[in-house]
């Protein structure tokens, strides 16, 4: 199957610019914001996070950049940890050391993994972003929905949780529901679940 925009399986060398394009996209993102109150750090704190995912689901060959790294998707297939080991063990010291105080990520670890499906069969989309410089052109969306295609290949459904109401229209487009929405303790914004069935 031909992937759009030269979109491939991305590689352990190209996690950097990932991490760069994921800190970008996620900026201003309700939850994220919530997290690091700091606009100053906020993006460099944000890629050293999604350094650390990346690093633990690379491996797993599910992690799908466009050219040059305009857009990205991380998928953790059906069975297996979001963050592995020894990656897991690192999340919580990296969050003390970027935030000192950790009870609102702690809040999102603890919340999101009550509300994840316990069924195994799924395919979870742990982080999807667009470079801020990529934005409006389509990238984001077409290679999700070629993602979904290969889901769909293999019959499986589709697992997220979406941060931030504005997404909600464009995952509906390529076929998820909501599931559920939750929101995050102690005054914190609304984290929406969706779902999609296997096809």
């Amino acid at each position: 199957m031909m992937l759009p925009m030269d979109a491939h399986r991305a590689g352990t060398d190209e996690l950097a610019d990932l991490a760069t394009t994921l800190a970008g996209a996620f900026r201003d993102d309700p939850v994220w914001s919530w997290v690091f109150v700091d606009r100053g750090t906020r993006e460099r704190h944000l890629a050293e996070v999604w350094m650390l995912l990346l690093e633990g689901a690379v491996d797993y060959r599910w992690v799908w950049s466009t050219h040059g790294a305009g857009a990205v998707t991380v998928w953790i297939p059906p069975g297996l940890p979001e963050l592995p080991e020894p990656h897991a063990a690192r999340i919580g010291p990296l969050f003390q050391e970027l935030l000192g105080d950790v009870t609102r990520a702690e809040a999102i670890e603890a919340q999101f993994a009550l509300a994840r499906p316990t069924a195994p069969d799924h395919y979870y989309l742990s982080l999807f972003g667009t470079h801020p410089d990529h934005r409006g052109h389509g990238t984001g969306m077409a290679l999700l929905a070629e993602n979904l295609a290969l889901v769909d290949a293999e019959h499986r459904p589709a697992y997220l949780e979406s941060t931030n109401p504005a997404n909600l229209a464009r995952y509906r487009s390529v076929g998820f529901v909501e599931r559920d929405r939750f929101a995050l303790a102690g005054g914190g914004p609304v984290v929406t679940t969706m779902w999609r069935d296997a096809r």
